[in-house]
């Protein structure tokens, strides 16, 4: 068994991945810290921003909220979700992401455990909903020590 060392790795060294909304920036990773179980990350959503529907046969999603007002849509059940609050998302259940405030939100995830293979982690319900909100996408999230 390969023995993996502890590992910090900063925001700054990861990369963007806008292909369900948002800025979905995956952190702690197999590749990144060679996790075996599952992954964490940071997702940012602009003002009226979101992520599109999807959802995860193999893995349970952790959710917390360290920043703004969202809505979480669970099987099209609209559900409010703000700062400090935490939610799980079961086996393939269909969820999506909106900033419903007027301020940038911030969410915290991980996904455990691994699918069999990276491509089979999402299955995409929709397309992406704001394929042009390059303005936002383009600046880097912001790095604060507390949430706002």
């Amino acid at each position: 068994m390969t023995k993996h060392h502890p590992r910090i790795v900063d925001l700054s060294e990861t990369q963007p991945n806008r292909r369900r909304g948002g800025d979905l920036r995956a952190v702690l990773t197999p590749t990144s810290v060679g996790s075996t179980s599952g992954f964490m990350g940071l997702a940012v959503m602009a003002p009226g921003e979101s992520i599109a529907e999807h959802y995860h046969p193999y893995s349970e999603e952790f959710v917390y909220v360290v920043a703004g007002t969202l809505e979480v849509d669970l099987d099209g059940e609209t559900h409010p979700l703000r700062t400090d609050q935490g939610l799980l998302v079961p086996l393939n259940v269909r969820h999506r992401f909106r900033n419903v405030g007027s301020s940038e939100a911030r969410m915290v995830f991980h996904l455990g455990p691994l699918a069999p293979d990276p491509k089979l982690g999402h299955v995409d319900t929709e397309e992406a909903p704001n394929p042009d909100a390059t303005a936002w996408a383009e600046r880097p999230p912001e790095r604060t020590g507390a949430a706002s």
